[in-house]
């Protein structure tokens, strides 16, 4: 009776051992998780990017073919729309007219110039001539006038000299004068020639424009935001559409401040959207976010990230978004503002480098 009791109660002791190995399971699983978070952060704070630029004419007018519509793919150098080139058309037709009259009056004016200079050399050696004839005559005044008291010449004889001296000076101001006419109609070929730069570079601006009343893209893309057709005026420099560039996609995380240490520009990762969460895509850190609106209540820094953190009345970590380029996106499946999940793959070691690489700087 005493052995059956002994077993009894030994069969009723608790086994401890399976919680034990339990608790030892659950801190090997968290101490993993953790060390994985560290090795390999990751975030569901993400969402797909691509640069885009708004699409404007240069010149402003009515549309006149509009060959795309909205969020369809374009290759580089396809047609986007044009703008009526009428305008642009008879103002180069007219500017070339205008050189072409140009061209045909610079050799009349040529060979004008070319007679007047000879005038010009003629009209000079006049000039020089009336300049001899009249210190000549003005010599012969100068010796006469102190003899007329002495008797030696006549009253008479002073008045030719004198007539003499004012028409040699009269004659020396002709002269001069038809010089200056001749120097003045030489000139006139050399303001003909700077019209024709004029026209020349209105051409050259003429037929810019008339370029530019066809937009084609400047690279392969997406139109995205159409919301005109045919018929509309457009203005020179305001957007018509925006067009994506999908020849590079990006995945922006955000990832928590005390996560950066270890990420750098070279970074491998690995992304993936949520509309398709089957495929993954590599690609890397292209940059990381040196600011964002630190939402504390102060002055806001215009033009930086506006992340939100998730808990207000809890000091949280600051989340810094970092750019990650993708290798080989799918275009039909990337889009603006998806979201994203990033998984980063940081070398070990990266963070002392770092530190190393600025101690020896500041040292």
């Amino acid at each position: 009776m005493g052995a059956s009791l002994k077993t009894g109660t030994a069969k009723r002791r608790p086994r401890t051992w399976p919680a034990i190995l339990l608790i030892v399971l659950a801190a090997i699983a968290i101490v993993a998780v953790i060390w994985r978070v560290d090795a390999e952060p990751r975030t569901d704070d993400a969402y797909a990017y691509a640069d885009t630029i708004g699409v404007s004419p240069e010149v402003s007018g009515e549309i006149v073919t509009l060959a795309v519509r909205d969020n369809q793919a374009v290759k580089r150098g396809d047609l986007l729309f044009e703008i009526d080139p009428r305008p642009y058309r008879y103002a180069l037709e007219r500017a070339e007219a205008s050189l072409a009259q140009l061209d045909a009056q610079i050799p009349l004016a040529q060979r004008s110039v070319n007679a007047q200079v000879f005038g010009a050399a003629a009209a000079k050696s006049a000039v020089a001539r009336a300049q001899a004839t009249g210190k000549q005559a003005a010599d012969t005044l100068a010796r006469m006038e102190p003899l007329i008291g002495k008797g030696y010449v006549s009253a008479d004889d002073l008045d030719r000299a004198r007539t003499a001296q004012r028409s040699a000076q009269a004659e020396l101001e002709a002269a001069q004068a038809q010089e200056r006419e001749a120097q003045a109609a030489i000139g006139s070929v050399d303001v003909l020639v700077a019209q024709r730069a004029v026209l020349t570079a209105e051409i050259n601006a003429a037929r810019l424009n008339l370029e530019y009343a066809t937009v084609r893209a400047p690279f392969d893309g997406r139109v995205v935001g159409l919301r005109t057709s045919v018929g509309q005026y457009v203005s020179a420099q305001k957007p018509v559409f925006t067009l994506i560039d999908t020849r590079h996609w990006y995945v922006i995380a955000n990832f928590r401040e005390n996560e950066l240490g270890n990420i750098r520009p070279g970074t491998p990762a690995t992304v993936y959207l949520m509309s398709n969460t089957g495929i993954r895509f590599s690609g890397s850190v292209d940059s990381i976010g040196f600011g964002v609106d630190p939402q504390d209540g102060g002055d806001t820094a215009n033009g930086l990230p506006n992340i939100q953190r998730s808990i207000n009345w809890v000091h949280v970590a600051q989340r810094f978004p970092v750019k990650i380029a993708v290798d080989h996106p799918y275009p039909d499946l990337f889009r603006i503002g998806a979201s994203a999940i990033a998984v980063l793959r940081p070398k070990p070691g990266d963070d002392r480098a770092r530190r190393a690489a600025h101690d020896g700087a500041s040292s």
